[in-house]
């Protein structure tokens, strides 16, 4: 009886521990920041046609869910999603606008926000919502999951 009393006030302590990190404002503006940056480097990948600052954004083991087309997943998910955008989209620059950080735990953050697509003139084309599960990993914070959707009306 006595062991499990120990097990058991171990492992309330442990949730305790992980829910006071998560709620933690240092750790939760570490990961802001974190994102941001990442965010803002992700736009400077279209402006320098430089897939590989677009591919560093993702885990190795993410999946990219773009509207009305099949998830893509894995290491090729990041590099055939950066071809389609860049060359087929004309994806030039954009914007990420982050309306809400939701505290997961130490391995994992979500952020929910606006985005903005814009070509080589500058003109936005297309503009909506996305929602992205990041994963801590040994490089730092990077998109996990990743899924978005337009504004515009479908023709």
């Amino acid at each position: 009886m006595k062991k499990q009393s120990v097990l058991i006030v171990s492992i309330v302590l442990l949730i305790a521990c992980n829910q006071q990190k998560r709620n933690n404002p240092y750790f939760i503006e570490d990961a802001k920041k974190a994102i941001a940056e990442s965010n803002i480097i992700y736009w400077k990948a279209f402006e320098k046609n430089d897939s590989t600052l677009f591919i560093e954004r993702y885990a190795e083991d993410a999946c990219i869910m773009p509207p009305n087309t099949p998830a893509m997943c894995g290491k090729t998910a990041a590099p055939t999603f950066y071809y389609v955008a860049y060359h087929q989209m004309g994806i030039r620059n954009g914007k990420f606008t982050t309306t809400e950080i939701f505290p997961g735990n130490e391995q994992y953050i979500i952020e929910n926000g606006l985005f903005e697509l814009r070509d080589s003139t500058a003109e936005v084309i297309d503009n909506g919502k996305y929602l992205v599960l990041w994963k801590k990993t040994s490089k730092g914070w990077q998109m996990y999951r990743d899924c978005f959707n337009s504004n515009t009306k479908i023709k």
